[in-house]
């Protein structure tokens, strides 16, 4: 387009950009990913692994925020990533901070923590070999946190395995004897059948016993035990 007698090289720079300013830019896809997270990071505060949605939303965020800084004429939406790194790194604290206290909280005084690791024969040693590490835990107090198996009862249980995952007690496998301890509760009405991780306190005895629930029997059993 000519220009005019009178218009200054200045006017038409001041012209091309508000007609560049009316063109069409897309709102970035990091930066609504990244948004997405945001809103899903409140997720770590159920568990440790969950942390890494918030992780992702800002690193998202940041990969959005340089995106449109890179390409201001083309993308749209600095806010939204903005908002999803300050979502995400809140949620971040503050599910670590959640987990670290349910996690100091849930071991009784006295008690020391007990994992599945530890009672696992040596290599090469037979499958149902029981370990230093059990033996040396025998008659102490101990968490341990795995999964009921499943069986007819589902309310009023006082007399349960906890297996080691959901593979063995949802799955219909069988797990490892070493994978499984006969827990025997404290309180007479017992509890509800549940999916979820428990977490139950106890004294860990070393005995091996037979039991019509699963093949094998077992060699562990949790005693005078409460779920925490």
């Amino acid at each position: 387009m000519a220009s005019g007698l009178f218009e200054s090289p200045g006017s038409l720079s001041h012209a091309a950009a508000a007609e560049g300013d009316d063109r069409y830019r897309a709102i970035g896809g990091s930066a609504i990913a990244a948004a997405v997270l945001g809103l899903l990071s409140p997720l770590a505060f159920l568990d440790w692994w969950l942390a890494v949605v918030p992780v992702l939303g800002i690193v998202l965020g940041i990969v959005a925020w340089r995106d449109i800084a890179a390409r201001p004429t083309e993308l749209i939406g600095r806010p939204l990533a903005v908002a999803a790194i300050v979502v995400s790194a809140c949620a971040l604290v503050g599910g670590l901070a959640s987990n670290a206290i349910i996690y100091a909280a849930e071991l009784p005084p006295g008690f020391e923590r007990l994992s599945y690791a530890a009672l696992q024969p040596l290599e090469g040693d037979p499958s149902t070999a029981i370990p230093d590490t059990a033996r040396a835990l025998d008659g102490r107090d101990v968490l341990l946190k795995g999964y009921m198996y499943p069986g007819k009862q589902q309310r009023g249980i006082v007399q349960f395995l906890l297996v080691r995952d959901q593979g063995d007690c949802c799955f219909g496998g069988n797990p490892k004897i070493t994978d499984r301890v006969l827990v025997q509760l404290r309180d007479a009405q017992g509890i509800e059948f549940s999916p979820r991780l428990r977490k139950i306190a106890g004294r860990f005895a070393v005995r091996p016993a037979g039991t019509a629930t699963l093949d094998g029997g077992v060699l562990y059993h949790l005693e005078d035990a409460v779920v925490r």
